[in-house]
């Protein structure tokens, strides 16, 4: 997982409440089978909008106060915090990339990749 950013407790103000950019937290356990299904989609996001969104994730495990601190029940839930708030979140793993592009699309409308130029042909 080369994209996403780790967090932890003693950072997680400075990376995400503080963060210039928004930041979607993936709350996560080692032992949790759709977080380890979900990390590859998650890790091809983050390269994508590198720069434009910053993708991180958290062990519930290690960083329960913080996970509690955000109502976060279930495995895995992900959080968008844009200017130090939560302003959404996803719980499950949807199956692919697709609906959680949509989703930070939808949180983040100028995150969203811009469409190649269309070059005319000679």
């Amino acid at each position: 997982m080369q994209n996403i950013k780790h967090l932890d407790g003693p950072t997680f103000e400075a990376d995400v409440l503080k963060a210039d950019l928004p930041v979607v937290v993936d709350f996560y356990a080692d032992w949790c089978g759709p977080c380890r299904m979900m990390a590859p989609a998650l890790d091809r996001l983050a390269g994508e909008y590198a720069g434009k969104v910053t993708v991180g994730k958290l062990d519930v495990d290690i960083n329960q106060d913080i996970a509690i601190r955000y109502g976060v029940m279930a495995m895995p839930t992900l959080v968008m915090f844009r200017d130090g708030k939560m302003v959404d979140r996803m719980v499950g793993y949807p199956g692919s990339a697709n609906p959680i592009r949509d989703w930070i699309e939808k949180n983040v409308p100028s995150a969203k990749p811009v469409p190649a130029e269309i070059k005319p042909t000679a």
